[in-house]
């Protein structure tokens, strides 16, 4: 049958509504670029600390089994060491999702998987940029940067930088803080 030309606009019509969809979907994936992520030898870090502090609760937990015979912490001990490895199945994925962007007036960090955070420091308002290192990070060649403004809760954290990069970015940021105040 021949096909009406009544049809063609309904066809049209419905096929619309799909591209500005797949659009914005583009837009969105664009919009989202520049993030770098923390070096992947972080988890190793934060399998090491999770670890470390399991061994630490479950052993006095245990302690307190064998010296004071209370038969309660031995379930204590038991679950302190499940949850522990429930959470160190989730460390690769937490690592992941830890991110920063420098843009042009701040910086931008963000992480988490459910309870999600993110933060912009503006230049202008670093006071200080510190790094730090761990023992085990500091095995890895790894670094802490952290950034203090004038608002104690505005300090940021990022974990897990290579130490050259983390030296670079803090130069970065220092130049960029100090013509930033002096524009002020």
């Amino acid at each position: 049958m021949p096909e009406s030309p009544g049809l063609q606009p309904e066809e049209t019509v419905h096929d619309e509504p799909t591209r500005p969809e797949a659009s914005d979907a583009v837009v969105a994936e664009t919009a989202d670029t520049g993030w770098q992520r923390v070096s992947p030898k972080y988890v190793v870090v934060e399998v090491i600390g999770s670890i470390i502090g399991m061994l630490i609760f479950v052993g006095a937990a245990l302690a307190a089994y064998f010296l004071l015979h209370w038969q309660w912490t031995i379930w204590l001990a038991i679950a302190i060491a499940v949850v522990s490895l429930i959470g160190i199945a989730f460390e690769p994925r937490r690592v992941r999702s830890i991110q920063y962007r420098l843009r042009a007036d701040d910086l931008l960090f963000r992480r988490g998987i459910m309870f999600q955070r993110q933060v912009a420091v503006p230049y202008g308002r670093m006071q200080l940029v510190d790094i730090t290192r761990g023992p085990v990070a500091r095995a890895l060649g790894l670094a802490d940067l952290k950034f203090v403004t004038a608002a104690a809760a505005s300090a940021v954290t990022v974990p897990g930088l290579p130490m050259a990069e983390a030296d670079r970015l803090r130069d970065e940021l220092v130049a960029l803080a100090e013509s930033r105040r002096a524009g002020l």
